[in-house]
């Protein structure tokens, strides 16, 4: 079973849906997703904002914030999560911002890589996770590894999420 499938079986069981904000994996987060029969139970949808201003128009990241440290940045990362399961109203929304190559960017090195999750209990474009990698290889394999990285780190929120709602609904006995 694929990353992919784990994460949308997780999903599935709870009712709940995802949508997901893209900038150098270029819409393979998406496509990763929708290739798994059943996604449309859960994935709602994705926004891919390669040039830093949609991140600001269309996800609602802080204009000054990108300003400041450009759009490699882990809170941006969160504030595109954050963002696109607010605007497409999913429980939870994913994120993936770096540099892919062949040069850097914002004064990041390539291989620079954020991926971020918001999730229902997330207040605020502050709350939720984020990871920092630092990646090798050529474009190619820096995106795909991007991509599993961000489902990943969902799997990972989902099962501690799960963990944490039985231990509250055992607790109570």
């Amino acid at each position: 079973m694929t990353e992919a499938a784990r994460v949308l079986a997780l999903l599935a069981e709870r009712d709940q849906t995802l949508a997901a904000a893209e900038s150098l994996t270029g819409g393979l987060v998406a496509a990763e997703i929708t290739g798994t029969p059943g996604s449309s139970v859960s994935f709602l949808g994705s926004v891919t904002a390669y040039a830093t201003a949609l991140k600001q128009e269309l996800l609602g990241v802080d204009a000054a914030l990108l300003a400041e440290r450009g759009a490699v940045d882990p809170e941006v990362a969160l504030q595109m999560a954050a963002g696109v399961r607010d605007r497409l109203g999913a429980d939870w929304g994913i994120s993936t911002t770096g540099v892919a190559g062949p040069s850097e960017q914002d004064g990041q090195p390539v291989g620079t890589v954020y991926v971020a999750v918001a999730g229902p209990a997330a207040t605020s474009a502050r709350a939720g996770k984020v990871v920092s990698l630092r990646l090798n290889g050529d474009r190619g394999e820096i995106r795909r590894e991007s991509v599993r990285s961000v489902l990943e780190l969902l799997h990972e929120e989902l099962s501690g999420n799960a963990r944490a709602q039985d231990t509250e609904h055992n607790g109570g006995d």
